[in-house]
């Protein structure tokens, strides 16, 4: 998706250990009549697949999926990263590898959210090695839903995470791919 790519260029911050920084749209100001376009950008890619639910995790992917929920007309569950009170003990759950914050999450997703009826289409902000997509994988399958596919943001290509799962075959659309952020300076696939 061009206009990201441009935006990611004109708005984003590169920072030491190949962290990107796109608060002012994405993760901490957001930036909602672009997340409506990139989430009808990923309407567009998944409009032949049946997708009944989508799937993303706390926080910076809810923005994204409901920007494409909006255009697909279905329902958005998250992933919880804390297992709160409000919450039965019914859950499905996972455990994932931060990058960004370098820790690891314990996530969660209610048995009432997701069935085996379901054909989920799952939404992340960045895919860098995999862990978070691999987390809400293992929960798809805990439920015995389908995944049709991923939608991501922004990939980091150089880190390799999108290639793993693409050559054990799941579909993945990522808006922007970078391949590097070396001196600062970021270029796309």
């Amino acid at each position: 998706m061009r206009a990201l790519e441009e935006k990611i260029v004109a708005e984003g911050k590169v920072y030491p250990g190949n962290i990107l920084k796109v608060s002012s749209f994405l993760n901490h100001r957001i930036d909602v009549d672009f997340i409506m376009e990139m989430g009808e950008e990923i309407a567009r890619l998944y409009r032949d697949c049946g997708v009944n639910k989508i799937l993303t995790i706390e926080a910076s992917g809810i923005a994204i999926a409901v920007g494409a929920a909006a255009h697909m007309h279905v329902p958005v569950v998250f992933a919880k990263k804390n297992n709160t009170s409000n919450l039965n003990a019914d859950l499905y759950s996972s455990q994932i590898h931060s990058f960004t914050h370098n820790r690891d999450y314990h996530v969660v997703v209610s048995k009432e959210f997701l069935s085996p009826e379901d054909r989920v289409l799952i939404i992340d902000d960045f895919l860098a090695n995999g862990a978070a997509l691999n987390g809400l994988l293992d929960i798809v399958a805990q439920s015995g839903a389908e995944t049709v596919g991923a939608a991501i943001a922004i990939e980091k290509g150089f880190q390799h995470g999108g290639d793993e799962l693409r050559r054990k075959g799941l579909r993945i659309e990522s808006l922007a791919l970078i391949d590097s952020m070396d001196d600062g300076a970021i270029t796309f696939r």
